[in-house]
C-alpha cells in the first residue's frame, strides 16, 4: 500500500482551502445533528453527567479510531495511482475477467454491493444536511417552523438545477466559507467548554466503557447517533484523487479534527448546564443575536457538503462506466481546464428526485438520521475488507500485520453496523433498498456484457483471416477512410464484416479502433496510442484511456495523423458504429428472463458511441446487429 507521488500543486494555503471546500463538507456538518441524535434518537438515554461524558468519549474515540487511524493512516495508502474510493479499490483487485477465481468474483461482487449502498447514502446526504441546517429556524424563530420544509425543498431544487453550469466559479467560494464554518464550530465550542471544562475528562476511554456497561442495550443503540460523526469518511477517501493524501491529512489533524472535537465537547458542556438543549444543542450554543447568521452559515455549509457529494456521485459513476460496471451515460464537461468538472444529467435528476422524496416523506432531519447510517456503515465495512486484500496483494503486508488491521477496524465497523441494523424498519430500509437495486443493475449489466461478448466472439473473424480474404477475393474499394470499432484487439468488428458481406465493398483505407480502458485512473500521452499497419490499407489503432478520462476519438485520430504518421484524412472519413439488438436465447445458459429483459432495456437506452466517443453526427453510419444471450 505504498503511496504514489503527488504532482506539483498550487501553494499550501490554496490547497488547504480547496481541501476544506471539497473534502470536509460532509463530515464537517455532522455537528448540526449527530450529538442530538445520541440523546433523542432511536433509544434515548437520560441526560446525566455520566451519560454526557460517556457519549462524548464514544464520539472522541470514533473520530480517532475510524477517521484518524483507519482512513487517514491506513485507507488513504490504498490508492490507485492517487485515486481513492471503492471503485479504485476494485480496480486494484480486479484481474482480467477470464482469470477471476470464484473467491475473487465474490470479493468483486461484495465491492459492487458496497458501491450500490454508497449511492443509497449519497441520496440521503443532501436531504439530511440541508434540512438539518434550515431547522435552525425553529430555534431562532419558532413561528417560522412551518416554512422549514418549503425552504429546504426550494434550496434543493435550486442546488440540483445549477449543476449543469458546473461548479468552477462557485467553487472558489467554498474554501473561505468552510474556513468560517470550522472557526465558528471551534469558537462556539470553546465558549461553552470554558463554563464546564470538566467535559474534557471524556477523552479518557473509561467513560465510554462505563457508559456501555451501565446502559447496556440503550447504550449500544446510542452508537447509531455516534456513527453520524464519522459518516464523511468514505466521501473524503473518494476525494483522494483531487489532492493526494498529504494535504487531506494535514488539514484534518491541523484544523478540522480540533474544530469538530471542540464543538462536540462544547455541546456536551451546554447539556450539563441546560439539558433542554437536546432539542437543538448545536444551535443553542450560539447567543440569540447570532442565531440567524448561524442558520445562514449552516445552510451555506450544508449546500457545500451536498455539492461535494453530488459531484462525487458524477465522478463515481464515470469510474463505474469506464470500468464496465454500468451502462454508458451522458456526460457533459463543464470546464475547459479541469477534467474532473463534469455533469451527468441522468444521475443529477435521480439524486434530486430521491432527495426531495426523502425530505417530503421523513419531514425532519431526526427522521432522516435513522435512515442515514446503515448504508454508509455497510460501505465502510466493505472498504475495510477490500483494503485488507489490497494491503496483502499490492502493499506486501504480511498476513499477521494485515489481519491485525482487518480485525481491529472490522470489529468497529461490525459494532456500528449491528446498532444501525435496528434502524432498517425506521427508514434505514430506503438506502439499503436503493443500494440493492443499484447492485442488481450493476451485476446484470456486468453479466449481460459478458454474455454479449461471448455471443459476439462466436462469430468474429481475426484480422489475419480478413487480410487473407482481401488478398484472394478483393472487394470493390471506394475512396476515403472507414473507421470501425472493436471490443477486442486483433478482431474484425462485426459491423465491418456485415458491410463487406452484404455490399461487397470497403473504403480504400480502413482503421479498426480498439478503445481500451485500463485499471489506472489516467494514461499519459506517451502510452495513449498504439498503431499497427496491417497492409492492404488496413490499420489497427489502440487507444488506451484511464478510467477517470473521457473519450474523444476524432481528437486522438488527429493526433495520430500529425504525430504518428497515420495516413488518413479526417475530412474524408466515415465512422461506422453498430446498433446492437439483444435477443434472449433460452437455449443458452444465460440469466433469468427478467434480467435478460432488464439488460436488453439498458442496451437500448445506453449512450450511443456517437455521443460517447464525441464523433460528428454527420459522419456516422449505423449498422444494425442482432446478438443472442
Amino acid at each position: 500500500m505504498a503511496e504514489s507521488g503527488e504532482a506539483a500543486k498550487p501553494g499550501r494555503a490554496a490547497v488547504g482551502l480547496a481541501v476544506l471546500g471539497i473534502v470536509y463538507g460532509d463530515i464537517g456538518t455532522s455537528p448540526i445533528y449527530a450529538l442530538r441524535e445520541c440523546f433523542r434518537g432511536v433509544s434515548p438515554v437520560p441526560i446525566t453527567e455520566a451519560n454526557i461524558l460517556g457519549i462524548l468519549s464514544l464520539i472522541f474515540w470514533a473520530l480517532i479510531i475510524v477517521i484518524s487511524l483507519k482512513y487517514m493512516v491506513f485507507i488513504l495508502r490504498a490508492n490507485n495511482h492517487g485515486e481513492g474510493g471503492i471503485f479504485a479499490l476494485l480496480a486494484l483487485l480486479r484481474p482480467d475477467r477470464n482469470q477471476e477465481s470464484r473467491s475473487r468474483r465474490t470479493l468483486v461482487l461484495l465491492g459492487l454491493f458496497g458501491a450500490g449502498l454508497l449511492y443509497g447514502g449519497t441520496m440521503l446526504t443532501p436531504a439530511i444536511s440541508v434540512l438539518s441546517a434550515v431547522e435552525g429556524l425553529e430555534v431562532a424563530a419558532p413561528s417560522l417552523e412551518s416554512y422549514v420544509l418549503p425552504i429546504t425543498v426550494t434550496i434543493l431544487v435550486i442546488l440540483f438545477a445549477v449543476q449543469k453550469h458546473g461548479t468552477a466559479k462557485v467553487g472558489t467560494l467554498f474554501g473561505p466559507i468552510m474556513v468560517a464554518w470550522f472557526l465558528t464550530l471551534a469558537v462556539l465550542g470553546i465558549n461553552s467548554i470554558v463554563a464546564h471544562p470538566e467535559v474534557l475528562k471524556a477523552v479518557v476511554p473509561w467513560y465510554a466503557v462505563q457508559f456501555m456497561i451501565e446502559n447496556r442495550l440503550p447504550g449500544f443503540l446510542v452508537l447509531i447517533g455516534v456513527f453520524l460523526v464519522v459518516t464523511g469518511g468514505e466521501a473524503l477517501y473518494a476525494d483522494l484523487g483531487h489532492f493526494g493524501p498529504t494535504p487531506i491529512r494535514v488539514v484534518w489533524f491541523g484544523f478540522v479534527l480540533p474544530a469538530l472535537l471542540l464543538n462536540y465537547f462544547g455541546q456536551g458542556a451546554l447539556l450539563l448546564d441546560k439539558p433542554e438543549g437536546t432539542l437543538q444543542p448545536f444551535f443553542h450554543l450560539a447567543p440569540d443575536w447570532a442565531l440567524f447568521p448561524l442558520v445562514g452559515l449552516s445552510t451555506a455549509a450544508t449546500i457545500i457538503a451536498s455539492q461535494a457529494v453530488i459531484t462525487g456521485a458524477f465522478s463515481l459513476t464515470r469510474q463505474a462506466v469506464q470500468l464496465g460496471f454500468v451502462p454508458r451515460l451522458q456526460v457533459h464537461q463543464t470546464s475547459e481546464h479541469s477534467h474532473g468538472q463534469i455533469y451527468m444529467p441522468g444521475i443529477n435528476w435521480l439524486l434530486m428526485a430521491a432527495a426531495l422524496a426523502l425530505v417530503v416523506t421523513f419531514q425532519s432531519s431526526e427522521g432522516l438520521a435513522a435512515a442515514y447510517g446503515v448504508s454508509v456503515n455497510a460501505t465502510m465495512l466493505v472498504t475495510t475488507i477490500l483494503a485488507f486484500n489490497v494491503a496483502r496483494e499490492r502493499g506486501g503486508w504480511s498476513l499477521a500485520k494485515a489481519s491485525f488491521f482487518l480485525l481491529v477496524f472490522l470489529s468497529v465497523d461490525v459494532a456500528f453496523l449491528s446498532a444501525n441494523a435496528e434502524t432498517i424498519p425506521r427508514g434505514g430500509w430506503f438506502p439499503v433498498a436503493m443500494g440493492a437495486a443499484i447492485f442488481t443493475v450493476i451485476v446484470t449489466w456486468r453479466r449481460g456484457s459478458e454474455l454479449l461478448v461471448q455471443s459476439y466472439e462466436a462469430n468474429t473473424v481475426s484480422v489475419e483471416t480478413l487480410l487473407g480474404r482481401l488478398e484472394h477475393d478483393p472487394p470493390h474499394r471506394v475512396p476515403g477512410t472507414g473507421v470501425f470499432f472493436t471490443a477486442r484487439a486483433e478482431e474484425v468488428p462485426r459491423s465491418m464484416m456485415q458491410l463487406l458481406n452484404l455490399n461487397k465493398l470497403l473504403h480504400e483505407k480502413i482503421v479498426i479502433v480498439h478503445v481500451n480502458v485500463t485499471r489506472d485512473p489516467r494514461v499519459s500521452n506517451d502510452e495513449r496510442w498504439e498503431i499497427k499497419d496491417c497492409g492492404q490499407g488496413l490499420y489497427e489503432v489502440i487507444l488506451n484511456y484511464g478510467f477517470m478520462q473521457g473519450f474523444n476519438i476524432p481528437s486522438d485520430l488527429a493526433y495520430c495523423i500529425e504525430h504518428r504518421n497515420l495516413p488518413i484524412d479526417l475530412n474524408e472519413t466515415t465512422y461506422f458504429v453498430g446498433r446492437t439488438s439483444v435477443i434472449a436465447d433460452r437455449k443458452k445458459d444465460g440469466m433469468m428472463a427478467w434480467r435478460d429483459r432488464m439488460f436488453a432495456f439498458m442496451v437500448r437506452n445506453t449512450l450511443h458511441e456517437t455521443s460517447l466517443y464525441r464523433i460528428p453526427a454527420g459522419r456516422v453510419i449505423e449498422i444494425g446487429l442482432q446478438l443472442g444471450i
